[in-house]
């Protein structure tokens, strides 16, 4: 028993020596580091239903772009990203009738070079830049009510269904209806009406005035006739006289 009692402490120390010298031997955990940019592709394909979405943002390259100003940027980007439905509701080859600079301006149309929240919304002044810029026939108006976002164009009245995501420098937003500018959809203003070739001038001489020396002419004519059968008969008549 003794003997027992003896080689306790032994054991306890050898326990404790091969549980604690791992633990030693390990080096700490790093600290994890800042989390990168979000990726708005990775985003949309999370979320689903914006399949149109994400190929005209692809095949324009507007991602690559929006991506590298999220990591090169301290103001945000804000996007308001029309569902498949809202595509499916244009009307039959509007997005066809485009040009390819025309479907980059179009996309970048939904994109605000700078973060906004649903409640920054209230306080916003109108027009907001857009990606494409200040140009008058882009035209882009928010306003907010509580949790109630409108968007509007001078071709539609849109609504923020659902905040997609959101970090504090990016704000994704599901829209209703694909925001139309004007500027790309309008008809073109109508041809100019074609310059009628002007009248030539009338003559100076008037079809009086050469029926008139025609008229004049053929008097003078026949008083000479006339002159000569008078002075015929003058002169027989003073033969048979004398």
């Amino acid at each position: 028993m003794e003997q027992i009692f003896s080689t306790f402490p032994l054991v306890f120390f050898f326990l404790f020596f091969i549980y604690s010298t791992p633990t030693l031997s390990q080096s700490p955990a790093p600290a994890p580091g800042p989390p990168g940019p979000a990726d708005i592709i990775a985003i949309l394909q999370k979320a689903r239903q914006y399949t149109t979405f994400i190929r005209l943002l692809k095949t324009t390259q507007v991602s690559d772009q929006l991506n590298t100003q999220l990591s090169k940027s301290n103001e945000g980007l804000t996007v308001f990203a029309p569902t498949d439905a809202a595509f499916t509701s244009l009307k039959s080859g509007t997005l066809n009738s485009l040009s390819d600079q025309q479907k980059v301006e179009l996309i970048q149309f939904h994109v605000l070079p700078s973060f906004f929240s649903v409640s920054q919304f209230q306080t916003t002044s109108n027009p907001l830049r857009t990606q494409v810029g200040n140009d008058g026939q882009f035209p882009l108006n928010v306003t907010a009510t509580g949790n109630q976002v409108n968007i509007t164009t001078d071709m539609v009245n849109a609504t923020v269904a659902n905040t997609v995501y959101t970090d504090n420098q990016l704000a994704v937003y599901q829209v209703d209806k694909v925001l139309l500018p004007h500027g790309l959809f309008a008809p073109p203003p109508p041809a100019p009406a074609p310059v009628k070739p002007k009248k030539q001038e009338a003559s100076n001489s008037s079809p009086t005035d050469d029926t008139a020396r025609v008229d004049t002419s053929g008097g003078i004519h026949l008083s000479q006739h006339a002159f000569r059968a008078m002075s015929s008969l003058v002169l027989v008549l003073g033969a048979f006289c004398f």
